[in-house]
């Protein structure tokens, strides 16, 4: 996705001495005039560029031959190419120095966990008043999710209004939903001009707007499943869920052991533990125990009020089933650690996942971008960092490196390893996560030299202009910031590893070049990386590590955007 730069850096750092010219620890001295004259003074070195010089596109080219190869069958997590990926990326960690720092594991390098695959069965339904509702015709899950109701099982509707909480207001006052089925209204409640009752406090226009929002509401007070009522006619709805319907059946994922809760009120990713579904308005309102009429009656009295009033309608008996087969993977996340010095206690984390979509319909989808690259770019990163080391130029902070499963499947990897840190949270300082970086997208042309930046100052001031000041000294990039704005539409923001830091108030960068033509396609292979700009980008990452790990002060924690 770059490949003017690369050949200017190079070039800066041409002059200094590699590690092969000079023994581990010393620097030339540059000397002015005559032997006898010369100034005893050493120059100071610029240590980050000779290091930074070593990530190189060769070397990147070598790894991602083999990583986003056949062999490795499109590494989908807990499936053999997946485990022959790990075994690659171990035996490369291991040969640079780094630690295994698992305890208790096999291997000391591999954090073992177990997820849940389920597979879509035919013959789901939903039986209320005497009627019998199908799913994927009127009703349908918020993408693939893991069935609650594999057995047919009673519902326990409960009718929430529109399923919001904010301040003093409450959909959910004096209503128990523990282990309950919450039935809530699509939109936002209004006044009887038509306008929002909640105001928006520094959020998004259409905060409530977001179903995953208030599913994660639910979640938060202990419901079992939130259906969420839509206005969409019989016919209208029946359509969408047709064209649906093949998405819908893809294999399901979760973590049967997710750790401690941390509940996503952003509402950008999907809750785990709780059941998301989508009715026709015929089937909402049966599930709330109402008409169309009733329903209206009940927003116009909650509007005229300006908040919650009791609605009064009586949710039916009913009973729910759909069927999915499950079986339980283990799978992977490679981790490698670089200790520090006078600041080893606290950690910088880099991540990439290593994961991609595995075989479909004897088809290998290789991924070479998505995320060959930032995978390769994590181990040159490491081996530049590791060289500093062996030179005598080590870190002051340490480092973890995590190349991370499951991330296709639902940021999984990184859902895990945050429950489940082999370092403490609390001592990490900052997550920089390398996800597709390999290409040019849509937008820029193929002579952009650039990189998409995002979350860099949703947490710490301090780190956005730490990754600015590296780009502007070093590899002088266009930093695209649009995936960066609030309400930006694509959500890149929630998409990749670096969330799971974010949610926990770690500050995250993530790296990025947006989506192009092969984006989830089996044409994503090696022969279209562009790997001039892939060593620019990492070279940028690799500066702005240096930083982190190096400065005296550790990063404030001094914002908190959306």
């Amino acid at each position: 996705m770059k490949i003017l730069v690369l050949c200017g850096l190079l070039a800066l750092a041409s002059g200094l001495p590699t590690a092969a010219q000079q023994a581990p620890g010393k620097l030339k001295i540059k000397t002015k005039g005559s032997p006898a004259a010369a100034s005893t003074t050493p120059a100071i070195p610029d240590l980050p560029r000779t290091y930074a010089a070593s990530i190189t596109p060769a070397e990147l080219r070598q790894h991602l031959t083999i990583v986003a190869s056949d062999a490795f069958q499109g590494r989908e997590a807990g499936q053999p190419g997946q485990k022959l990926a790990a075994e690659y990326l171990v035996k490369q960690l291991s040969e640079l120095g780094l630690q295994g720092p698992v305890s208790g594991s096999d291997n000391p390098y591999l954090q073992h966990f177990q997820l849940t695959r389920g597979t879509h069965a035919d013959g789901g339904y939903l039986k209320a008043n005497g009627q019998r509702y199908e799913y994927l015709s009127d009703f349908f899950g918020y993408g693939p999710m893991t069935s609650p109701f594999r057995a047919e099982t009673a519902l326990q509707p409960v009718f929430v209004g529109f399923g919001v909480e904010q301040g003093a207001y409450s959909d959910y006052a004096g209503l128990d939903v523990q282990g309950k089925d919450v039935v809530a209204i699509m939109g936002e409640p209004q006044d009887e001009r038509g306008r929002k009752l909640l105001k928006t406090n520094g959020r998004s226009a259409d905060y409530w707007e977001s179903g995953l929002r208030k599913a994660a509401l639910a979640k938060a007070r202990g419901a079992r499943s939130i259906f969420l009522m839509t206005f969409a006619p019989t016919a209208a709805f029946r359509k969408q869920a047709q064209q649906l319907a093949t998405s819908l059946r893809e294999p399901a994922f979760s973590l049967p052991d997710p750790g401690p809760a941390v509940i996503d009120t952003v509402g950008e990713t999907v809750p785990p533990g709780i059941g998301i579904y989508f009715t026709s308005e015929e089937l909402g309102l049966q599930l709330a125990g109402t008409t169309i009429n009733g329903l209206l009656d009940y927003a116009r009295a909650l509007g005229r009020a300006g908040r919650p009033v009791p609605a009064g309608f009586r949710a039916p008996a009913g009973t729910i089933f759909l069927p999915q087969p499950q079986e339980q993977l283990i799978t992977e996340n490679v981790l490698g650690f670089l200790e520090g010095s006078d600041k080893k206690d606290e950690v910088l984390v880099v991540s990439a996942h290593y994961d991609h979509l595995g075989v479909k319909h004897d088809t290998i989808y290789n991924g070479a971008d998505d995320d060959g690259s930032g995978t390769v770019a994590l181990l040159e990163i490491a081996q530049a960092f590791a060289q500093a080391k062996k030179d005598g130029h080590g870190p002051r902070r340490s480092i973890l490196f995590i190349a991370m499963t499951a991330e296709e499947e639902g940021l999984f990897g990184s859902e895990y390893y945050t429950a489940h840190p082999v370092l403490p949270l609390a001592n990490t300082i900052a997550d920089l996560n390398i996800d597709m970086v390999g290409r040019t997208d849509r937008k820029h042309g193929s002579r952009k030299h650039y990189v998409c930046v995002v979350g860099s100052d949703k947490l710490s001031s301090d780190l956005h202009r730490i990754n600015e000041a590296a780009n502007r000294d070093y590899t002088h990039l266009e930093l695209d910031y649009r995936f960066n704005v609030p309400g930006e539409p694509e959500h890149i923001y929630y998409r990749s590893d670096h969330y799971n830091f974010a949610r926990r108030k770690i500050p995250v960068i993530f790296y990025t070049t947006g989506e192009h033509a092969d984006y989830h396609k089996a044409t994503d292979d090696v022969d279209k990386i562009e790997f001039d700009k892939l060593a620019e980008r990492a070279q940028l990452v690799f500066h702005t590590a240096w930083e982190l790990a190096n400065r005296e002060q550790r990063i404030v924690v001094d914002s908190n955007k959306p």
